[in-house]
């Protein structure tokens, strides 16, 4: 799930705990509504710490050019295990 589901999950949980008067028989919606939050918080959370953890900055290695094997043929013929 990414950061837009567990704002979809806090803001309908939001909704159903202080904007709503309903009365279900057997359903808490007040209820409902906190563990939809808590687990959208919950969701907000790892998703930063993973996108955090990604944002690593790798410096550029330095590139190795072959000058000998740079125009060498890999057809399997020319490098001594062909027929």
């Amino acid at each position: 799930m990414g950061l837009g589901g567990c704002i979809i999950l806090i803001a309908a949980g939001a909704i159903l705990t202080f904007a709503t008067d309903w009365d279900m028989e057997g359903v808490n919606l007040d209820l409902v509504g906190i563990i939809l939050m808590i687990v959208g918080l919950i969701g907000v959370t790892t998703f930063s710490s993973i996108a955090r953890r990604r944002r690593v900055v790798v410096p550029p290695t330095t590139p190795v050019i072959d000058e000998e094997g740079h125009h060498r043929r890999h057809d399997g013929y020319s490098d001594g295990y062909g027929a």
